[in-house]
């Protein structure tokens, strides 16, 4: 298998603070298509109850994949990124992302599996607040493509 199943359980150290700003909200909203007035228009952002603009759903990537990073770059997990076909992602989200939030995260391995000659390992990261509050958690599943295929 080309990933450790030693890292199963293993939780990775946070991430230093990601700032979400308005141009980040912006320029991801454009990226995806969002077209709601509330990642765009701060009035309609604040009339809609939101402190800020409003992050389409699926900018908690930003900050996953930073912290995902850490269990990619680990040796002793094994994963050859040149090898790897991002094959599940998941959100769950406890509260809207929105301009002006500080957030930290940190990424668990909460499964690693043989596929063949490959493996499939599966993260999940936490996106708390500064209080420690979640935000939103991330379920990432990576296939890591054997030598043979």
């Amino acid at each position: 298998m080309s990933v450790n199943p030693d890292v199963l359980g293993r939780t990775y150290p946070s991430i230093a603070p990601y700032q979400v700003s308005r141009e980040a909200v912006r320029a991801f909203a454009a990226a995806v298509h969002a077209q709601a007035p509330v990642h765009s228009d701060l009035d309609a952002a604040r009339a809609a109850g939101h402190a800020d603009l409003v992050a389409p759903p699926t900018f908690a990537i930003i900050v996953a994949q930073k912290a995902e990073a850490a269990v990619v770059a680990d040796p002793e997990a094994g994963i050859d990124f040149s090898r790897v076909v991002h094959a599940d992602q998941r959100f769950t989200h406890h509260r809207a992302i929105v301009a002006g939030d500080e957030l930290t995260a940190a990424t668990t391995v909460d499964a690693v599996r043989a596929v063949g000659t490959g493996g499939m390992v599966t993260f999940r990261t936490e996106i708390v607040d500064p209080e420690g509050q979640p935000v939103s958690t991330a379920l990432s599943s990576l296939l890591v493509r054997g030598e043979d295929q």
